[in-house]
């Protein structure tokens, strides 16, 4: 990959990545895309034969989400994607516990299975080879499809999951080769 990163002070400015595909900080004025945007993965809610009563819920959890997001990871870095000239997901990153953390990554639905989940987890595990920190993530327990995903990249389980997430990790190889 082209694209040199040092860490969060890097990407503080943005970046290109291949394919067209962009981060840049996310602003004040990308609050309605990122709700909607939030709303686009809750077909679990939208299922609720009330549709304001659903919306409701949406709004409340997006809420929620944020709230909690902003308490447990007061130093993460919100971004959003861009694929040329449009906004198609948004990924928060958190380099305040000794590892670069993927707090999330999410897409519109018309930007999901197209690979770009996949450059941005290349993209964020080129920052940590270059400032030799491990990556972290959650994913649900009852997410083993994303488990799987993430497993293609080199992520593995690791002892500190909880009942809920389970906790994976990537290691770059300055790490993995001092590890062995």
């Amino acid at each position: 990959m082209a694209i040199i990163f040092g860490g969060k002070d890097m990407l503080a400015a943005g970046v290109r990545l291949p394919g067209g595909l962009s981060l840049r900080p996310a602003n004040d004025g990308d609050a309605a895309f990122l709700a909607s945007l939030y709303s686009s993965t809750r077909d679990d809610l939208r299922i609720l034969p009330d549709r304001d009563l659903a919306e409701c819920l949406i709004e409340l959890q997006f809420r929620a989400q944020t709230e909690s997001y902003g308490t447990d990871f007061p130093e993460a870095m919100h971004f959003v994607v861009g694929l040329h000239d449009d906004r198609i997901g948004r990924l928060i990153l958190d380099f305040s516990r000794g590892t670069v953390h993927i707090v999330d990554i999410s897409f519109i639905p018309a930007a999901r299975g197209h690979g770009y989940g996949q450059t941005l987890i290349q993209a964020v595990q080129s920052v940590a080879q270059q400032i030799n920190t491990p990556v972290s993530l959650s994913v649900a327990s009852d997410r083993a499809d994303l488990a799987r995903f993430y497993a293609q990249f080199g992520f593995q389980l690791d002892g500190q999951s909880a009942p809920a997430h389970a906790r994976m990790v990537w290691y770059p190889q300055a790490a993995r080769r001092s590890a062995s």
